[in-house]
C-alpha cells in the first residue's frame, strides 16, 4: 500500500549514531560503577530516551545516577558526533526520492531536539528536515515503547495513524509504532529481524527501503553528500 506519511526514527536510521552513542554510554556507566558492555547498552537502551537509563539503573541497583549525568553524557556524545558522525549509507537517496515523488516525511526520535540538530549538522542531513518536521520525546514527555511520540508526529503532520509508516531499527521503536496503529519497516543493520518482531517488513540496506515504500524508479537522480 502507499502511505501518506513516512516517519523516520533518527539514531541508527538517518544518522549512524548508535555505535558511537552506545559505546560512550557503556563507558560512562562503567566509569560510574555500573559495569555495562557495548552489547548490553544496545540491548537495554537502544532507541530509548535517557530517562530509561536512570530508571533501569535505579531498578537494578537502588542507586541514583549523578545530577549531572545527562549533561555529561550529552557533552561526550555531541563531541563524538562533531568528530565522527556520518549519515546512514543510502539514506540521502531515500529522502531525495520522497521529495521527488511528493511524499510527506518527518522524524520522531527519543533523543532531544538538541541531539537531533547536532547530529544532522555534523552528518549533513540538516538540509532535509524543516524544524516543523522534527519531533522528540521531549514534546510528549514519554519515550518509546509508548506510542505517544508517533501519534503526536502524525497529528502534527495532519495524517491518520493508519496512513503512516514508521522506519525503525530498535525493539522499543517497533513496539511503539505497532502500539500507535502504524505499519513499521524495521532496519536490520544493528539488530537481526528476530529481535524486531511484529514489523510489517524488514530491510538490510536503504535501497531495499525504496522498494518497500513503492519508490523504485520514483527517483531518477543521485545523491552524494
Amino acid at each position: 500500500m502507499g502511505y501518506d506519511l513516512v516517519i523516520f526514527d533518527n539514531d541508527g536510521v538517518l544518522v549512524d549514531s548508535e555505535p558511537l552513542a552506545n559505546s560512550i554510554l557503556a563507558g560512562y556507566l562503567t566509569e560510574l560503577g555500573h559495569p555495562t558492555s557495548y552489547e548490553e547498552s544496545l540491548r537495554d537502551y537502544m532507541g530509548a530516551a535517557v530517562h530509561r537509563v536512570h530508571d533501569l539503573v535505579r531498578e537494578r541497583t537502588g542507586r541514583v545516577l549523578p545530577d549531572d549525568f545527562d549533561e555529561t553524557l550529552h557533552a561526550r556524545t555531541f563531541a563524538a558526533f562533531e568528530r565522527e558522525l556520518k549519515p546512514v549509507p543510502g539514506v540521502g537517496d531515500v529522502l531525495a526520492a520522497l521529495v521527488e515523488t511528493g511524499t510527506a516525511y518527518c522524524l520522531a526520535s527519543s533523543g532531544s531536539h538538541e541531539r537531533i540538530r547536532v547530529g544532522h549538522r555534523a552528518s549533513g542531513l540538516d538540509e532535509w528536515f524543516e524544524e516543523e518536521w522534527i519531533f522528540s520525546s521531549e514534546d510528549v514527555g514519554k519515550g518509546k515503547p509508548a506510542p505517544d511520540l508517533f501519534r503526536h508526529a502524525a497529528d502534527q503532520m495532519g495524517v491518520a495513524p493508519a496512513r503512516c509508516v514508521v522506519v525503525e531499527d530498535s525493539p522499543l521503536g517497533v513496539q511503539a509504532a505497532i502500539a500507535a496503529g502504524m505499519d513499521v519497516f524495521a532496519y536490520t543493520a544493528m539488530m537481526p529481524a528476530d529481535r524486531l518482531p511484529g514489523a510489517t517488513g524488514y530491510f538490510g540496506d536503504m535501497a531495499q527501503l525504496l522498494g518497500l515504500l513503492g519508490l523504485e524508479g520514483g527517483y531518477t537522480g543521485g545523491f552524494d553528500h
